[in-house]
């Protein structure tokens, strides 16, 4: 079943998001605020309401929570009546809990929660993961979407809980990032070579994916930004916007996560005072470099 798709919001992630959209064979409509973007595979829109009268589905991938929370305030009676929303933006889940419900209420529209993992690279090849959260009877009804996008589409609960998986996600991936980069920086003052070190940290207790297939130190295991002077797959400055969601989610709920504030007082100072912003989020390895 081929859908009437909009997207808006075509950067880095949203663009190949979807063209892969279009390439299985869904007509899609795209919109951006940068009007120089222009992509082969989707009719391009000169407004978001233009584009919201064309569609059933809608995905956005957007910067921030704010920047969302304008676009369905400014256009809520734009949208089709019993269309559906699908947020792949990382988000704070009070945001998207207060959208859902402001959607449902005032033009019954249906919100799914659907945040991604695998970066730029992921986004390109099709090989993203979907972390949903929303109505079950939505989801089953759009998961062949996600099929075009990705290889995996994890309904994770009730409207919030995609964010949640993502924010948990990545503050499991910024505090391990640190302490693969923290054992590079032990082993180095111990003359331990770095490729003996992941030979060994790869196939032991100590794996991750931070060291397995991300590896911070250059030259080390499969190619990655560390490779290629930490051009951004994942950016120093989008950590740090996760973590900061990881904490404000914490203190919502007195959770205690020590290490993820930690992490994101690292990533913090990395991004702000040690030229880590732009840089890929595994540069921060270089803090320890010293």
């Amino acid at each position: 079943m081929n859908l009437k798709i909009g997207f808006i919001g075509l950067g880095n992630m949203g663009a190949p998001m979807a063209i892969n959209l279009a390439k299985g064979g869904n007509e899609v409509f795209g919109f951006d605020a940068d009007n120089s973007i222009n992509l082969r595979e989707v009719t391009m829109m000169s407004s978001i309401p233009s584009l919201l009268e064309e569609v059933e589905v809608v995905f956005t991938m957007l910067p921030s929570g704010l920047i969302v929370k304008d676009i369905i305030t400014e256009f809520i009676d734009n949208f089709n009546t019993n269309s559906i929303l699908i947020d792949c933006s990382t988000i704070d889940v009070k945001t998207t809990k207060e959208l859902s419900e402001t959607l449902h209420k005032n033009n019954e529209i249906y919100m799914l929660d659907a945040p991604v993992s695998g970066g730029v690279q992921g986004a390109g090849s099709g090989e993203l993961t979907f972390m949903v959260g929303g109505n079950r009877d939505v989801f089953e009804k759009v998961k062949f979407l996600f099929t075009y996008m990705g290889n995996r589409a994890v309904y994770c609960g009730k409207t919030g809980s995609g964010q949640s998986a993502k924010i948990c996600n990545n503050m499991i991936l910024g505090v391990t990032m640190i302490a693969t980069c923290e054992s590079f920086a032990l082993a180095d003052k111990l003359g331990l070579d770095r490729e003996a070190m992941f030979e060994v940290v790869s196939t032991s207790s100590g794996c991750s994916w931070s060291m397995n297939s991300y590896c911070p130190a250059p030259g080390i295991g499969p190619k990655a930004p560390s490779d290629n002077n930490y051009v951004p797959g994942f950016s120093s400055d989008l950590m740090l916007k996760d973590l900061l969601l990881s904490q404000d989610a914490a203190c919502e709920t007195q959770a205690n996560t020590p290490m993820g504030d930690l992490a994101t007082r690292l990533y913090k100072e990395f991004v702000e005072n040690s030229n880590g912003s732009g840089l890929d989020f595994s540069a921060i390895i270089k803090t320890f470099e010293i």
